[in-house]
């Protein structure tokens, strides 16, 4: 394989200590569940990480229960059907996590800021509403043509995107579906991204069920069958929702160590 192609170990090494990370999929869809699992099973897990999601789910709520997390920029942090993420509640209850208030608006306006190389966006979102007050570090300015208010929405860097695909092929394209989330801005809005794929082929080619992030975009793949999983990865794999519930239960019970220890070692 070409050079992209690295070992788990290698790609979780990278993610060090007071990092911003994003973490790609969608709500229970796509998520890199597999990268997870290898980032805990480092000897030394990293410490004071910010996550970025356009929606957090049940890869960042254990990231979360594991002690990783500092801050969490998300405009939704749950598991759809199966209620609120539980550790991500409980944390975020007892002020041991530090929630950046967020809405959809902000997250891509902070996205395209950075994304431009400038050091904000200005948006008519949250004009009128009570969320600026939540947020000291976001500005109102005024339009310097239509004297209009406006919010400056401020740049969110990210060092590194870990996204999951369905396959990468020998020249390091990766294939994700088309249920995009915000996968391919966080190709761009990373200093770094790693792809975790479903199976290695030759070469990929477009298809009607998904899109192909050319090369170099991913500066690492790393080969994880069944890397999304308990979430889907439509279409190899739908969500298996009994094991949500396993989840939920565990950490409802007071059990998430328990839960943590055999997601790792498993």
């Amino acid at each position: 394989m070409n050079k992209p192609y690295v070992t788990l170990s290698n790609a979780v090494n990278v993610i060090q200590d007071n990092m911003t990370i994003a973490l790609g999929g969608m709500t229970l869809y796509r998520r890199p569940m597999g990268f997870v699992r290898g980032l805990l099973s480092r000897e030394n897990l990293p410490k004071n990480l910010s996550l970025l999601s356009f929606t957090g789910g049940i890869e960042s709520d254990i990231l979360v229960g594991a002690g990783c997390v500092k801050s969490v920029r998300s405009a939704y942090f749950g598991l759809e059907a199966f209620g609120l993420g539980p550790m991500f509640t409980k944390m975020a209850q007892s002020r041991e996590i530090e929630v950046i208030e967020e809405t959809e608006a902000s997250i891509v306006m902070g996205i395209r800021a950075q994304i431009s190389g400038i050091g904000f966006m200005p948006s008519r979102a949250w004009i009128g509403t009570d969320l600026p007050d939540l947020r000291p570090d976001v500005k109102t300015i005024v339009d310097p043509y239509t004297d209009e208010d406006l919010i400056a929405f401020p740049a969110i860097p990210c060092d590194v995107a870990i996204i999951h695909g369905l396959a990468g092929d020998r020249h390091g394209n990766v294939l994700i579906n088309n249920n995009l989330g915000i996968d391919m801005e966080l190709v761009y809005v990373a200093d770094i991204v790693i792809a975790t794929v479903e199976e290695i082929v030759d070469d990929l080619h477009p298809t009607t069920d998904g899109v192909i992030l050319p090369y170099p975009g991913c500066n690492m793949v790393v080969h994880i069958a069944d890397g999304a999983k308990p979430t889907s990865c439509y279409p190899r794999y739908g969500v298996n929702g009994s094991e949500i519930l396993k989840y939920v239960e565990a950490c409802n019970s007071g059990e998430f160590e328990q839960y943590l220890s055999k997601f790792v070692h498993e």
